[in-house]
């Protein structure tokens, strides 16, 4: 029982994150924070992203050229261009890597007011910080684990993040529904998404790109905004418009 309730948590708080603060904050600016809960979010996603830690900076960059270049050959990570999921994950990793080492340069429009924090990032990308939070893992697995069965979801641990990532630019891309019809093959994976906290919401989010509630039907429920408006009625994070109801 601890090891489901380990490996659920994990993919929980490792996508929360990742959506509220590198998607939603850093790459779309849907709100605004203090310099100090920006840190503090930063320091967050380390913690519950573990071994798979992404750095908030560049993850903004590759998710801006998403959507300027979506499905096309300048798309970072598109399933038209690869020949698998893993090939996809790969190419993205390549290029994710080559920015944040600074291997290929930037202009300065997609760099534009992404959360900065050198240190820290080279810090928490370091192999001495993976290989602790993969070590962490494998010895709550020798601890907890009951069965041999549970030791299939130790490999998902350790590329948390990217594993996230891959459900939505592969999947979504690929299977779903639509809302509205795109230029690109963006689609919805869930009609209630409870398994990618909003982002499942794929279609809809590429239509209203800076629109901080991904949901838009009636059942389209996204519990990561249910989130950011408490956050901005306690004055952690400011709302920059007040979302409005829209019908397909």
């Amino acid at each position: 029982m601890e090891i489901l309730i380990f490996f659920v948590a994990h993919w929980y708080l490792s996508l929360f994150t990742q959506t509220f603060f590198h998607h939603r904050y850093a790459a779309h600016q849907m709100f605004t924070m203090s310099k100090g809960w920006e840190r503090f979010f930063q320091i967050l996603s380390l913690v519950f992203q573990g071994s798979s830690y992404l750095s908030a900076y560049t993850y903004g960059i590759l998710h801006r050229r998403h959507h300027a270049f979506a499905d096309t050959e300048q798309d970072p990570h598109s399933p038209k261009y690869d020949k698998n999921l893993f090939a996809m994950m790969w190419r993205t990793k390549t290029i994710y890597s080559d920015i944040f080492y600074g291997r290929i340069e930037i202009e300065d429009k997609w760099k534009k007011d992404l959360p900065v924090w050198e240190s820290f990032e080279k810090f928490a990308d370091s192999w001495p910080v993976r290989i602790f939070w993969g070590a962490f893992y494998v010895v709550f697995y020798a601890i907890f684990a009951e069965h041999w069965w549970m030791y299939l979801l130790l490999p998902i641990h350790f590329v948390m993040g990217p594993a996230h990532g891959a459900v939505i630019n592969w999947f979504a891309h690929k299977y779903g529904y639509t809302n509205f019809k795109l230029e690109d093959t963006s689609k919805n994976l869930l009609p209630v998404d409870v398994l990618m906290l909003g982002e499942g919401y794929h279609n809809n989010h590429h239509k209203f790109g800076g629109r901080p509630n991904f949901g838009v039907k009636w059942h389209e429920v996204d519990p990561v905004y249910i989130m950011i408006w408490i956050f901005d009625k306690v004055g952690i994070i400011k709302l920059k418009q007040q979302p409005v109801k829209i019908q397909p």
